[in-house]
């Protein structure tokens, strides 16, 4: 029999092998399923990399760090995303102004001294859903600057 293991490739490594296997299965489990502190957080950032390509997604020295550096990348563009539709709403206001033939400078300067409280979001939407209402914040604007004009 030893001849047969030894021509089909196995050692007597093998048989130490299934010793320590028969020793696992005779020790109770619960020493085993214990998960320590450091496990856990291993486990909560690997989830944070589900998704990561490579390596990244599964080894955690790796996947710490493009979860660290996917936290910088969201804080920096969540900044970026407020900056692109501040600037958005300035070009449909701007739009807007231009039918009358004001800038936008000259508009939103008196707009504040004018004292009334919509932001840029709310003059943005007026300006490009409703042509009427956007008149007549336009028509409070331009009478205010004349106040000021003739002061």
């Amino acid at each position: 029999m030893s001849f047969q293991i030894v021509s089909r490739g196995l050692s007597r490594h093998a048989f130490t092998a299934s010793k320590w296997a028969q020793h696992q299965i005779s020790t109770p489990i619960s020493m085993f399923s214990v998960r320590t502190f450091a496990s856990k957080k291993h486990k909560n950032l690997l989830k944070h990399a589900k998704g990561f390509r490579g390596r990244a997604k599964n080894c955690y020295s790796i996947a710490i760090r493009r979860v660290h550096k996917s936290w910088q990348y969201a804080y920096r563009d969540r900044k970026r995303k407020r900056r692109e539709w501040h600037k958005l709403w300035i070009q449909r206001i701007q739009a807007g102004v231009r039918q009358y033939s004001m800038r936008y400078s000259d508009f939103y300067g008196s707009y504040r001294k004018s004292g009334m409280h919509m932001d840029r979001k709310i003059l943005a939407e007026l300006a490009a859903t409703e042509p009427f209402a956007f008149r007549s914040v336009v028509q409070v604007v331009e009478h205010q600057k004349l106040g000021n004009a003739s002061k």
